[in-house]
């Protein structure tokens, strides 16, 4: 195969939360007196950096600083979080690379202290040699957090052996930005006409996504 180490994002393409960020940030958006969000709404729009995302719904961060809309949102979607399922087949995709001889990691624009924590709470830690998250609730740094994460996988000399799997054209930006490959998920956080411009390959289900790295 062409790769030894598959990098997994977590939110939207091994954690299945779309639907609960949406209803968070609903709840911000009507206290806020604006109008509220569909999924397919909110999966047409969202994007990295998330302050130009909620400035775009409406959001105005003289009165309400971006800061504190930011707590309000984790702490309310930190309540809720183990409502979330993963995806469906992800046991199973993880299962299959580690037998397949891949090493595995996750990097995700969670703070670090919660990915650990709901990565442990899934029983899903034994299938990575490596969690790194960010330090800010913004989610903001990924493309730092993940040359750091190379380096720490000794892996910075060699990133074509390294595949990316995200749901979102972030993902595809911190891929290119640290040297790997990249493989889109359109179950997550973003529709796939969003996603199918990046000329990487696009898949639907992790199934599908085990198949193609199997083939490559």
């Amino acid at each position: 195969m062409r790769y030894r180490h598959v990098i997994w994002d977590w939110n939207g393409t091994l954690l299945d939360d779309a639907w609960l960020c949406v209803e968070v940030l609903n709840g911000l958006l009507r206290d806020a007196g604006l109008r509220p969000l569909t999924v397919d709404e909110y999966r047409a729009d969202f994007s990295f950096p998330v302050l130009g995302f909620y400035e775009r719904r409406g959001f105005d961060f003289k009165t309400h600083s971006f800061d504190e809309v930011s707590r309000r949102y984790i702490s309310t979607y930190n309540q809720r979080r183990y409502e979330c399922q993963l995806q469906p087949g992800t046991v199973t995709a993880l299962t299959d690379l580690r037998a397949a001889g891949l090493e595995q990691s996750v990097l995700s624009a969670y703070h670090e202290d919660t990915l650990r924590e709901v990565v442990t709470h899934y029983e899903l830690a034994g299938f990575f040699t490596r969690l790194s998250g960010l330090d800010n609730i913004h989610a903001d740094g990924k493309v730092a957090r993940g040359k750091a994460h190379l380096r720490a996988l000794e892996l910075h000399e060699a990133p074509h052996r390294v595949l990316l799997i995200g749901d979102t054209a972030h993902d595809h930006e911190v891929a290119a930005a640290i040297g790997a490959d990249c493989l889109l998920l359109h179950h997550g956080h973003m529709h796939p006409h969003r996603l199918d411009k990046h000329g990487v390959p696009l898949v639907g289900s992790l199934t599908e996504a085990v198949e193609w790295v199997l083939a490559h």
